[in-house]
């Protein structure tokens, strides 16, 4: 019996490059005997994008306006028609061929990433000393070490997914925030090497996301592990108090500084913060997968082959689709 599988990919201005990325995914689902739906996201397009996915045979979803690789991902999400939900890139950086091995990896696993490690990865030089840095602190904040922390290949269940829609992003950081909740939530992460293609066209990914990544790796922590960032912060304060404070006791006055004491006490009101900010964490515990909040049906059109879109449209459950205002 083939298998069932959703594949998502967003798209923004990929009229080049589509067919041929949609080309090598149906080659691939003959092969393999997987019963599949593949949903192309255009995300406002200017060119012809959605027509382009639409000729090669792609079921297209069409935002009025761009919204973002996030909001693209989140709507093709809640139309998926089944419960495995694969993602990719339009540009054709990822090999198609690795996804049968992650959609073997998924029946022990909740989500299996395709790590750019394999033996021919092209990731342009100026991109690595950002991307290390930001590994070592997503590794820090999960406490396991995260062979790809933002790769756009994935396999995951709908249904894990779902109830973490209020935080995901609709930016480039929604991978990112994804891998780290569910880490931290301790759910099952699994990585399958992959190369990485040089990218075909213009990068939409700015040098200056690398600031906005960092305080999103930064907001996880706090969401998810708060006293991994406050812990940190309680021993600077203690450590100059204490070095502060004894220099001033073996001054000649004696007297204990207002800076000693500012530090120290600053010392002890983080760590109470991230004593709060802990118990509520672990009291309320991971996200009630029944509250999908903000998880709501999208704006969106599904285009037709006569080139008319269905209205507004959007699905809530696997399976189901149901109109909006």
């Amino acid at each position: 019996m083939a298998r069932e599988l959703s594949i998502v990919i967003p798209a923004y201005n990929e009229g080049p490059h589509i067919g041929e990325v949609l080309g090598e995914l149906a080659t691939l689902l003959r092969e393999h005997d997987l019963a599949a739906e593949i949903i192309v996201v255009d995300d406002g397009s200017s060119d012809d994008t959605g027509a382009a996915a639409l000729r090669a045979g792609a079921r297209v979803l069409r935002h009025r306006r761009n919204r973002g690789y996030g909001a693209s991902l989140k709507t093709g999400i809640r139309a998926a028609r089944h419960d495995r939900v694969a993602i990719t890139d339009a540009d054709g950086t990822y090999p198609m061929e690795y996804l049968p091995r992650m959609l073997d990896l998924l029946d022990e696993a909740d989500m299996v990433v395709g790590a750019r490690t394999g033996a021919n990865v092209s990731v342009p030089l100026v991109r690595r000393p950002a991307k290390w840095a930001l590994n070592l602190l997503a590794n820090y904040v999960a406490s396991e070490k995260i062979a790809d922390l933002n790769s756009g290949l994935r396999v995951f269940r709908r249904q894990t997914v779902l109830p973490y829609f209020p935080i995901l992003p609709d930016q480039f950081s929604w991978t990112t925030t994804i891998t780290l909740a569910l880490l931290c939530d301790k759910h099952a992460v699994r990585y399958v090497p992959i190369d990485y293609r040089a990218r075909s066209g213009r990068s939409k990914i700015k040098p200056w996301d690398a600031g906005a990544f960092t305080m999103l790796i930064l907001r996880m922590a706090v969401l998810f592990r708060p006293l991994r960032v406050f812990l940190p912060l309680v021993g600077l304060f203690l450590l100059y108090g204490g070095v502060k404070l004894i220099v001033d006791l073996r001054s000649p006055h004696e007297n204990i500084s207002a800076t000693a004491v500012l530090a120290l006490l600053s010392a002890l009101m983080i760590l109470l913060m991230g004593m709060v900010a802990d118990v509520v964490v672990t009291r309320t515990g991971r996200l009630n997968p029944e509250a999908v909040i903000g998880a709501h049906d999208a704006t969106f059109e599904e285009m037709s082959a006569d080139g008319a879109g269905d209205g507004a449209r959007g699905a809530s459950e696997a399976g189901t689709e149901s109109p909006t205002s």
